[in-house]
Order: structure tokens, then sequence, then C-alpha cells
């Protein structure tokens, strides 16, 4: 067998599992529409290999400062569609945070798969300088998680754990 057909044939057999692949295993698809002010910005990608987010950019037109201890909402310049069973987390950019103290108020952000508007983060500075977001600038992450919708229901007791109700640092730091 030569080179071609034996990658010709190894490419059938990739193909013949993915069709066997349950779906919830299957690399989702994420469709964005690009906006108007989101004209001449990078679609939102990996930036390696190995990335488990996708940068978004900042759609301003005008620089945005940041004040110390103040919000503002940065649009991403793109309506976004989100397959059934997954969401978007819109979370922080570490190397943002560690140099200049930006975060993300309702980190993670969520993003429903029935929502199609804009992505829009909501950007906090808690660090002690102002911070200037200029328009393309990569200023958070989006990574697709499956989702699982749980039945909820009410009972009149719960089951006993070593836990209990112990709360908020009950397990310790070390």
């Amino acid at each position: 067998m030569n080179t071609e057909a034996l990658i010709q044939n190894l490419a059938g057999r990739v193909e013949q599992l993915e069709e066997k692949r349950p779906a919830r295993l299957k690399r989702p698809v994420v469709r964005f529409q690009r906006l108007p002010h989101g004209k001449g910005l990078p679609l939102p990608k990996y930036q390696s290999a190995r990335a488990a987010g996708v940068d978004l950019p900042a759609a301003n037109f005008v620089s945005v400062t940041i004040m110390p201890g103040k919000i503002e909402v940065i649009p991403n310049g793109f309506n976004v569609a989100i397959p059934d069973g997954f969401e978007g987390q819109v979370r922080p950019r570490s190397g943002l945070a560690r140099k200049s103290g930006i975060s993300i108020v309702n980190a993670p952000g969520t993003i429903d798969s029935d929502y199609r508007g804009e992505i829009q983060t909501i950007l906090i500075n808690l660090g002690q300088e102002p911070v200037t977001i200029e328009r393309g600038d990569r200023i958070a992450q989006m990574v697709i998680a499956p989702v699982v919708q749980a039945d909820m229901t009410e009972v009149d007791t719960l089951d006993d754990t070593e836990r209990g109700a112990k709360g908020f640092g009950s397990t310790g730091v070390s």
C-alpha cells in the first residue's frame, strides 16, 4: 500500500470512529456573528495548542480607563451561539490579573446556550493604578464546558455526611 492510500485509509477510520463517538464527546462548534463594531478584530481563538479558553478582544472604539475599584463593561464585538449541552465561561486572563489587577466581577460569567446576544465582559480594577483598555486588547478568556441540568426535588431531610453543615473553611487550608 502506498503512502497516499495509507493516509486515506487512516482518514476513513478516523471518520468512522468520530461517527461512533457519543454526541457529548464530539468537539462542539461555537458560532460567532461579527457585529459592526467588531470589524477588524480577530475571531476569538485558542492561543496555544492546549489552551483551555479562547481569548476575547475588546471592541471599544475609544480607550477605556478603569480606575482602581471601578467596574466597566467592555463589548467584545461578537454575538455568540453555543451548542446545547454546553456553556461559555468568561474568565479573567491570568497575566492581566497579575500585571494590573484586572479581573471579572462575576467570574466566571456564564453564557447560556440559548443566549444569542453580544459577549460583553464586566471588568473590575482590583489594582492600585488606573488601567487603560485599548481596542483589540485580549481582556478575557472563554472556556466552553459541558453542562448537566439536574432535576430538583424538595425533601424533608437530607442524608448525613461526615462534614455535615460545616461551611466556609471547615476543611482547613493544608
